[in-house]
């Protein structure tokens, strides 16, 4: 508005008016400058000579080009010719030299005035901006190549621990139960294969999404809460036995969704075993899982009767990644962190809502 007022005004004024407007030019934060078409400066106010240290005197004792940074003195001369020929230049950036060396990142806006063969311009100084883009770009890049090198070590972990899941279950399937005529320990047995069955699989599931390039690339499709409910319970059988795990389920609203089967598994399976990792003491964990669909909105109620915990001190980070709340040794304050990624980043959502030995509800939304 300072640069189009001056234009209007540059073509109508008196010597009187030019008296009037010296203050706006004197006293503006921006850089406002006059230059001829013989590539020199006019006139340039003080905030354009305080920040390249130049006196005005020296700022117009040397062609233009001269304060330009080398790189950039090519491209500024290109849109410095179409000035020339009547065409205004509007959102472009350059390099300046200061007078004690240092660059600046300023961003023009140029208009010219042919019959004059003047040419007036304001300048804004974005060099924070630009070391902020900078800094942006760096991070981007160091976080991509953390990414590409946990993706590395995802396949590498998940591809190297099937050979010995697989040494297991052989040794397992070595043993005739015939053999053995302690029940008890020909149960153990076949949890330990059941177990082990389970894991292989979700490795398997891991190997192949480690190949993808983007995870998200993994196709939807209708899965069944039911069916992924009973694969996960039998994939952690022995720790739900083993806790006293008892389930109250009703799919009866909503069969399903449209979701990637391996992230539902993740779901289902870091919540029920927080449920069991943070029961109450001396309280079997009771599960219940519900689901509906109302007016269109698909939804999913999960809670439990464990120790739950004050949603006023730690609500808000209940979701975050390294969050632990109980001081449990198996925590790693990764399992919530891992459920709220895989609904959300398919468009879904999760809330939660806890009271400290009355349990928590976690309400998931889908899309």
């Amino acid at each position: 508005m300072v640069l189009l007022l001056t234009l209007w005004i540059a073509k109508r004024m008196t010597k009187q008016m030019y008296l009037q407007l010296e203050p706006l030019f004197e006293q503006s934060m921006d850089c406002l400058c006059i230059a001829n078409y013989d590539g020199y400066f006019v006139k340039t106010n003080p905030a354009f000579v305080k920040l390249l240290g130049y006196s005005e005197e020296e700022l117009r004792s040397k062609l233009i080009s001269e304060f330009i940074y080398e790189e950039d003195r090519k491209l500024t001369a290109a849109h410095r010719e179409k000035l020339k020929k009547n065409v205004p230049l509007i959102n472009f950036e350059n390099r300046y030299v200061c007078k004690n060396g240092e660059l600046v990142w300023l961003h023009w806006t140029s208009i010219p005035m042919e019959k004059e063969q003047l040419i007036y311009a304001i300048a804004k100084d974005v060099t924070y901006k630009k070391e902020l883009e900078s800094e942006r770009i760096s991070r981007l890049s160091q976080l991509s190549e953390v990414n590409e090198k946990l993706k590395r070590l995802n396949y590498t972990t998940s591809h190297d621990l099937r050979s010995p899941l697989n040494n297991l279950i052989s040794m397992v399937d070595l043993i005739d139960p015939s053999k053995i005529e302690d029940a008890e320990t020909v149960e153990i047995l076949s949890f330990i294969r059941l177990s082990a069955e389970g894991l292989k699989a979700s490795l398997n599931l891991l190997v192949d999404a480690s190949k993808q390039n983007n995870i998200l690339a993994e196709k939807q499709e209708m899965i069944g809460f039911n069916a992924i409910l009973l694969k996960v319970q039998k994939a952690i059988g022995t720790l739900i036995q083993n806790a006293g795990t008892k389930f109250e389920v009703d799919f009866s609203a909503l069969e399903g969704v449209e979701f990637i089967p391996s992230y539902m598994e993740s779901v289902f399976l870091n919540l029920i075993t927080n449920s069991i990792k943070y029961a109450r003491p001396g309280v079997p964990p009771i599960v219940s899982i519900k689901s509906s669909c109302i007016d269109g909105v698909k939804t999913l109620v999960y809670s439990d009767n464990g120790m739950g915990f004050d949603m006023d001190k730690v609500g808000h980070l209940v979701f975050s990644l390294n969050q632990k709340f109980h001081g449990n040794k198996d925590s790693k304050g990764v399992g919530l962190y891992l459920v709220h990624s895989h609904i959300t980043c398919l468009g879904g959502s999760i809330t939660v809502d806890s009271r400290v030995n009355e349990g928590t509800t976690f309400t998931i939304g889908f899309k």
